[in-house]
């Protein structure tokens, strides 16, 4: 697994203006004041119930700028719902995918990457298999990446296996950030100040309430994001969501599962869809979880 590919799917919410940082301090589940220039994190937007509408990757692209790079599907409606919140803060919103190329880059095209420079930025993401990858944000008509074309299906099927999900349209406000391991992967921060929801996803975490957790998993057939998941020993109530789907190629689909811990319990399979739609199995998480504070 080596080389780039344009991610078309991907878009970018530009924020500017001498309270950019300030703005989102208070709506994103990140600390992005204090970014350096070039760094980027991860961050998601939630509902005041803590429901994660949207999750980007931020970047510190200037000074007075920061990217939000999000899925298209949910780009529009979150430019809206963070615009409403601007009021008289010195910051201006844009959608700006127009103006960027965005490209995934894996194994040794990581490594050869270099270092940002003249508006070109490498974003760092969660390994898969132990495979190095990273988002290339640039300007539209800078040159393309040079390392072999990775194959796209490829490129989903590693989003997949490194265990951590982005939000898409189908399970918007499915889950609160820990559902998903956003406190474990680096997506929220609990030293920083208010957002909405913020009062329900550090109770989650403070209480030790969390009682579902994201997992690999590979499923005997299709799958997709938003479908639900059942056990046998109570097919009657789903116990999961799929987060994330992509053909897997050794046959089936790879996902990432939300899934209650408590079903988990003596269970070897479970099936997606329905009671008897197809087996789920093989649930792992590839990284060490952060330890219930």
């Amino acid at each position: 697994m080596n080389g780039a590919t344009p991610l078309t799917e991907l878009g970018i919410i530009r924020v500017a203006g001498d309270e950019a940082a300030k703005f989102l301090q208070g709506q994103l589940t990140q600390d992005v004041v204090l970014m350096k220039w070039g760094e980027s994190r991860l961050a998601a937007l939630c509902n005041p119930k803590g429901r994660m509408l949207a999750s980007f990757w931020a970047i510190k692209s200037a000074e007075n700028e920061i990217l939000l790079v999000c899925g298209r599907d949910l780009l529009t409606r979150t430019l809206k719902r963070l615009s409403m919140f601007v009021l008289r803060a010195k910051a201006k919103l844009s959608d700006a995918t127009e103006e960027f190329a965005i490209h995934g880059l894996m194994g040794d095209a990581v490594l050869h990457a270099g270092s940002p420079s003249a508006g070109v930025f490498l974003c760092p993401l969660a390994p898969a298999d132990g495979v190095a990858r990273a988002l290339r944000v640039a300007p539209i008509d800078a040159p393309t990446p040079s390392p072999p074309q990775l194959d796209t299906v490829v490129w989903n099927w590693a989003e997949v296996r490194s265990g951590v999900a982005m939000v898409s349209l189908p399970v918007m406000e499915a889950f609160v950030p820990q559902m998903l391991n956003y406190e474990t992967v680096g997506g929220v921060n609990f030293k920083k100040g208010c957002y909405p929801g913020q009062e329900v996803v550090a109770r989650s975490q403070f209480r030790g309430a969390i009682k579902r957790r994201a997992f690999v998993a590979q499923v005997n057939g299709t799958a997709q994001a938003g479908q639900e998941i059942f056990s046998a020993a109570d097919p009657e109530q789903p116990c999961g969501i799929v987060a994330l789907a992509a053909p897997a190629p050794e046959g089936g689909t790879a996902v990432i599962a939300s899934l209650q811990l408590t079903a988990l319990e003596g269970v070897e399979m479970l099936t997606v869809g329905a009671p008897d739609g197809p087996a789920l199995t093989g649930w792992n998480i590839p990284y060490e979880l952060l330890e219930d504070i």
